[in-house]
């Protein structure tokens, strides 16, 4: 039986890190938040309705969506950042199902910022993993990952929801505060966890 675990955190927690974790456990990933960025490049199912609901402003040189443009956008306007959410996660979905059908793990993730708020856990997902860390370890990274001034890491930040709301919903949380080892030592112990549960089922 394949078990489907949904990883989320807001952004800068670390679920790369847990994420690649996984991965040398022997878990398939897919990478939602790498798809929403697939839907919306110029041959995506996304592109043509995302420049239409915000202009050409958003396209580079080249024709690409720029993601800063529309970050800049989306993330200052929550109705924004709605109407963009509701014509990129369909066709993120759609490809997710794909994936998991051409799978062949007996783990597979699905890493998504939205695993919650776009309807991945409720439709696909066995188990929600949490990744949280400390809010001023939070900021720090986001700057230093993304080249954001701490106004615009801010607002990336704010615009999500608050990490609580997403621990009230987790199956199981790690918290990527402390060092490396520490995490790992969390993802091993709730990886063998979920094998053992696994093998109690009939």
């Amino acid at each position: 039986m394949t078990i489907i675990i949904g990883l989320t955190g807001n952004i800068g927690t670390g679920k790369s890190t847990v994420l690649q974790m996984l991965a040398e456990l022997g878990a398939e990933i897919i990478d939602a938040d790498k798809l929403a960025h697939e839907v919306i490049a110029p041959d995506g199912p996304a592109y043509a309705a995302v420049v239409e609901a915000f202009g050409q402003e958003i396209l580079g040189a080249d024709g690409q969506i720029d993601r800063g443009k529309l970050g800049d956008i989306v993330f200052r306007d929550p109705e924004a950042l709605a109407r963009l959410e509701a014509l990129v996660h369909p066709a993120v979905l759609a490809r997710t199902r794909e994936l998991i059908e051409q799978a062949e793990a007996e783990v597979i993730v699905i890493e998504a910022i939205k695993l919650l708020e776009s309807g991945l856990a409720r439709q696909l997902c066995d188990a929600v993993w949490v990744v949280t860390c400390r809010p001023e370890q939070q900021l720090a990274r986001v700057m230093a990952q993304r080249g954001l001034t701490e106004t615009q890491a801010r607002l990336r930040m704010e615009a999500q929801p608050p990490q609580e709301e997403k621990i009230a919903q987790a199956d199981v949380v790690i918290d990527n505060s402390g060092t490396i080892e520490e995490t790992r030592k969390q993802v091993r112990a709730a990886w063998l966890a979920m094998k053992e549960t696994e093998g109690e089922e009939p």
